[in-house]
């Protein structure tokens, strides 16, 4: 998603010229978070945790989350199956629960009990980031969930067009073997394909666009961690010295202004709604009110879209990928699926929906590789009690402890082996026929969240996911630059990433 390596990385100069901000704020810092998990510990002496409850040592707990949240997370649900435990975050503690009924009831409860879009807010820092009427005013929310989603099928050729000519561009079909960064590569696909839906042509193919939005992503990822790591009240100045997201706001403005405005002429001249380009932008026009109308707003609205399609779908897809790569052989089964639906339906929506191995191969490797091992994460807004008695004070956030579910051998049998094609099996079995799509989700699969706070664009992603793997399987031999060595992923804090520096082999599928 960006490159972990450079993340945190200050160069000397911005060190010597905030040296002393940095020494305060630290020391700062440093006492206010032994002050602060001193009194969250008395709060939650309740509630077991993985690391000590002195702070000092807390601390040092939440340095362990920090660089391998899995193997903290599975630690205490080794020690702690079948009740909640607590686990030390940088600036707070996490309440987890592996418990199936605890899920259904956070899933349940409203948001003025267990927030969701508190803890998004606290999670991305949205007022620094995407901006604060995002959650706020979600009004992008409905125009992804419904119309988004109804208008895929008349979508799909221009999807399509989309992912065969960024492919060409990124990946060109050659007999030779060359070497790309996936990830990165990836990124620019999914951003093309993306905004074909988003703003359209020609603009989506704009290399500045693609470019400011693939950076947009990585600055507010970056931004949003590393305010997370400063007290709150230190937080606005400590945005203005390491924030680049101001600026790709400004840039965003410059690239998006000339189309706002030619949307809103061809608006004036066209008596017919239908008339309007079928995307995201003309959507967003028509729901658009007040300051939500002006340029400045808009352009914020698409950048932080850009963001949440950018982010997800290129580590869900680059996960899938590295086991396609370091896997050769599953290449023969995946063909012959796409190739005896296309023959039949076409690259249509309801062609894409039947290749169930592909979309059993995404979900399998999103049940291994989830986005975040905490799902579900919700802030108590007032003192809330669950049916297990366990009571956690206002404040406190709680989350799933995602492979309670996703590696419990009682619902995935041998859960912790890549059955690439287990969906498809467990499909079989299935009287309604879709609880196993990759796009349904349940207290048994957690991937694209559940309730109504689920992914609003999973419908739409799995899609374009969809159609990029079976691009890929029908037009190119792959494998990875070590074979048979899938890349060993990243942690930070509790985000799995993708190895960011892995490079795959393409040429021209040879017949």
């Amino acid at each position: 998603m960006f490159d972990l390596k450079n993340a945190f990385i200050v160069s000397p100069s911005a060190i010597a010229d905030h040296q002393l901000f940095f020494i305060v704020v630290g020391a700062v810092c440093y006492c206010l978070m032994l002050a602060y998990y001193k009194a969250e510990s008395r709060k939650l002496k309740h509630i077991p945790s993985t690391e000590s409850n002195v702070p000092l040592f807390s601390y040092l707990g939440a340095l362990k989350f920090l660089l391998d949240s899995r193997k903290v997370v599975n630690a205490g649900l080794k020690k702690w199956p079948n009740t909640m435990f607590k686990i030390p975050d940088l600036l707070e503690w996490v309440v987890v629960t592996p418990e199936p009924s605890v899920i259904d009831e956070i899933r349940k409860a409203p948001e003025n009990s267990l927030s969701s879009a508190d803890a998004f807010d606290e999670a991305l820092q949205t007022e620094y980031t995407l901006g604060a009427q995002f959650t706020k005013n979600p009004y992008h929310a409905p125009i992804i969930r419904a119309k988004l989603t109804r208008a895929l099928p008349q979508l799909m050729p221009e999807i399509h067009e989309e992912v065969v000519d960024a492919f060409n561009e990124f990946i060109p079909l050659t007999s030779d073997w060359s070497s790309v960064k996936a990830l990165d590569t990836f990124m620019n696909v999914i951003c093309r394909v993306s905004n074909r839906i988003f703003v359209g042509r020609p603009l989506c193919r704009d290399p500045e666009f693609v470019a400011l939005n693939v950076q947009y992503t990585k600055d507010v990822a970056v931004a949003g961690t590393l305010l997370r790591l400063v007290p709150t009240f230190l937080r606005p100045l400590a945005n203005k010295l390491v924030s680049n997201v101001p600026k790709r706001m400004r840039e965003g403005l410059k690239q998006l202004a000339p189309l706002f405005a030619a949307r809103r002429k061809q608006r004036e001249a066209s008596k017919y709604h239908d008339e309007q380009p079928l995307d995201i932008l003309t959507w967003m026009l028509d729901e658009a009110k007040g300051e939500e109308a002006t340029d400045w707003y808009l352009t914020a609205r698409i950048l932080a879209v850009n963001f949440a399609a950018i982010h997800t779908s290129s580590m869900t897809f680059t996960h899938a990928f590295y086991y396609l790569a370091a896997f050769p052989e599953y290449m023969k089964p995946l063909r012959e699926e796409v190739e005896d639906i296309v023959q039949r339906e076409g690259w249509t929506k309801a062609g894409i929906d039947q290749m169930h191995k592909i979309d059993s191969f995404i979900k399998e490797s999103q049940r291994l590789h989830p986005l975040t091992i905490v799902a579900m994460k919700r802030i108590a807004v007032n003192d809330h009690t669950f049916s297990d008695g366990t009571t956690v004070p206002r404040g406190t956030t709680i989350g799933i402890a995602l492979d309670s579910v996703h590696l419990n051998e009682k619902i995935y049998p041998d859960a912790l082996r890549f059955d690439p094609f287990r969906f498809v099996k467990l499909k079989e079995q299935d009287i309604t026929g879709r609880r196993f799509d990759l796009v349904t989700t349940g207290v048994d699969s957690l991937g694209f969240g559940h309730g109504r706070h689920s992914c609003p664009g999973r419908y739409f992603a799995a899609c374009e996911l969809k159609l990029m793997l079976a691009h890929v399987v029908m037009n190119y031999d792959v494998k990875l630059e070590n074979e048979g060595v899938r890349p060993k992923d990243m942690w930070l804090m509790v985000s799995c990433v993708p190895n960011p520096d892995a490079k795959v082999l393409f040429r021209k599928r040879v017949l």
